[in-house]
């Protein structure tokens, strides 16, 4: 299975979605899991995780992962080529490195990172950016490329990112 978190934050909460689907190809989510949480720390530039770990965490109590499992977060894996990770790096260490993680991003990051792959769908001229730890960021990118929907963000995680903001 594969898990898809984003986390939107409203006055004092954070709301976390996760929709569960069986193929990088599917269409239709098989489950979607919500939960809303206090916020526990203020947002520190550089430092992102510390805001939104602790709410996948929390929601990732609620699922039954396997080790064939992989998660995707809406960010980064990875950050630089000396080493610096992003939420999905903090998250893949809290999991033991055994499950995979992929982080799709919308917007670009400066450093360079030998790691990190651009993403072209649909008509448009801008990228998603891929990182991955756990499997290889060259078959993820594939995977990424051929999600449904003809659309620069595919459609399962066009669904995510609206869920998390309805109130």
């Amino acid at each position: 299975m594969i898990y898809a978190f984003d986390t939107y934050y409203y006055d004092g909460f954070a709301k976390t979605i996760c929709i569960a689907f069986k193929n990088w190809d599917s269409e239709n989510e098989e489950a979607i899991y919500s939960e809303n949480t206090a916020i526990t720390s203020e947002y520190e530039s550089g430092a992102f995780y510390k805001r939104e770990l602790p709410c996948i965490l929390s929601l990732l109590k609620k699922i039954d992962l396997k080790e064939s499992d992989i998660i995707i977060v809406d960010g980064y894996v990875t950050l630089d080529n000396d080493g610096k990770i992003g939420l999905g790096g903090y998250l893949y260490n809290a999991l033991d490195n055994k499950i995979p993680v992929i982080g799709i991003a919308k917007n670009g990051f400066a450093a360079e990172d030998s790691k990190r792959r651009e993403v072209f769908r649909g008509e448009s001229k801008t990228p998603l950016f891929v990182t991955s730890q756990g499997i290889d960021v060259d078959e993820i990118k594939i995977a990424v490329e051929n999600m449904s929907g003809s659309y620069r963000i595919p459609t399962l995680l066009k669904k995510l990112d609206q869920l998390t903001r309805e109130k």
